[in-house]
């Protein structure tokens, strides 16, 4: 059975793949779990809702081969997530994260999500930097999950935008203890701390962790980043 980290309540530290070396993608996997990730995160992109094209389906379909038991955290960066959630849920995605921005979905968040969770797995949404929080708000009732960006979607390896976690700040009192808040972009010793005490529960990095030498205390260390914070993240808890 694939371990569910919606049932757990500690933070998680989240390897992001579109940072991996995809010469030898199962190893390098297989490398940073062993090191202490929690589970896996998936990009998809589509060239059009971002400017940047990934892989899709038959990637995480091996990956869900090699590894049975993982949860795949999977992020639709793609114009028709509602359309293309199927073969994602087929291929082994336990999380479906799509963007209030995609044209197929913009006028109807509600439906986008109930269809999506009809298909088993769990439901996240998210949105650009230069998109309001508000967006979120009709349909926060209804998902899992709520992904802020903190870098514009599409690439890897760019600086953390400190701004961002505005929005996290205003979701955290909204969230049930069912729900996470999730952030990607330019997570590293530098920015995990002040992000978990802003409300952040999964931290996504990508080549802060696979571009690490020591990947193994790289997370550690993250870790204890995220225990210095955790008075700071009471404190506001109780604001």
């Amino acid at each position: 059975m694939i371990w569910n980290p919606f049932q757990d309540p500690r933070a998680m530290i989240v390897p992001s793949i579109l940072s991996a070396d995809f010469s030898r993608l199962a190893e390098d996997c297989e490398d940073v779990l062993s090191a202490g990730g929690d589970f896996l995160h998936v990009d998809v992109m589509d060239g059009h809702l971002v400017p940047n094209i990934s892989f899709s389906a038959p990637v995480f379909r091996w990956l869900h081969k090699v590894f049975p038991d993982l949860f795949l955290d999977v992020h639709l960066m793609i114009d028709e997530p509602v359309r293309y959630a199927p073969d994602m849920v087929r291929a082994g995605a336990s999380n479906i994260t799509f963007h209030v921005e995609a044209p197929e979905v913009a006028s109807d968040l509600t439906s986008a999500v109930r269809e999506i969770r009809k298909l088993g797995c769990h439901v996240g949404v998210t949105l650009k930097p230069g998109t309001s929080v508000d967006r979120l708000f009709p349909v926060l009732s209804e998902v899992d999950l709520v992904l802020v960006m903190s870098v514009e979607p599409g690439f890897g390896g760019q600086s953390f935008m400190p701004d961002q976690l505005e929005k996290v700040k205003i979701l955290h009192p909204m969230m049930k203890e069912h729900q996470r808040i999730e952030i990607d972009g330019g997570i590293d010793m530098q920015t995990i701390g002040s992000s978990y005490a802003s409300g952040v529960d999964w931290f996504v990095a990508g080549s802060s962790i696979f571009g690490a030498k020591d990947r193994h205390q790289t997370i550690v260390e993250m870790r204890q980043k995220i225990r210095e914070w955790a008075s700071f993240r009471q404190k506001r808890s109780h604001e």
